[in-house]
């Protein structure tokens, strides 16, 4: 078993009609709108500072976190967090503006 392999094809994100987004996880996909996607960019950018990760290594080394207005409840360890975090990112750099 390839951990790389799995954490690389764990977390995705891809739109699904006009602002509406799914969060592809193992073992489950979860819709969300784009305020929960900002809502779960800002979480992530607050979990992943050099601080909140340095407080989740010396505690527990995983995360527990609400998304989609406290509908889903993901558990995510510091690879996934960190994977997630690049998905984010990749998204909204990413992002195709709708031409007026």
């Amino acid at each position: 078993m390839n951990f790389e392999s799995d954490i690389e094809n764990s977390y995705r994100i891809k739109q699904s009609t006009f602002c509406k987004y799914v969060l592809i996880t193992p073992n489950k996909e979860v819709e969300l709108n784009f305020p929960q996607m900002l809502e779960l960019r800002r979480k992530i950018n607050g979990l992943t500072t050099f601080q909140a990760l340095n407080d989740i290594i010396n505690n527990e080394n995983f995360v527990l976190l609400f998304v989609a207005d406290r509908q889903h409840l993901i558990y995510l360890d510091i690879p996934q967090l960190l994977k997630l975090k690049k998905e984010i990112e990749l998204f909204f750099l990413d992002f195709n503006p709708v031409l007026v």
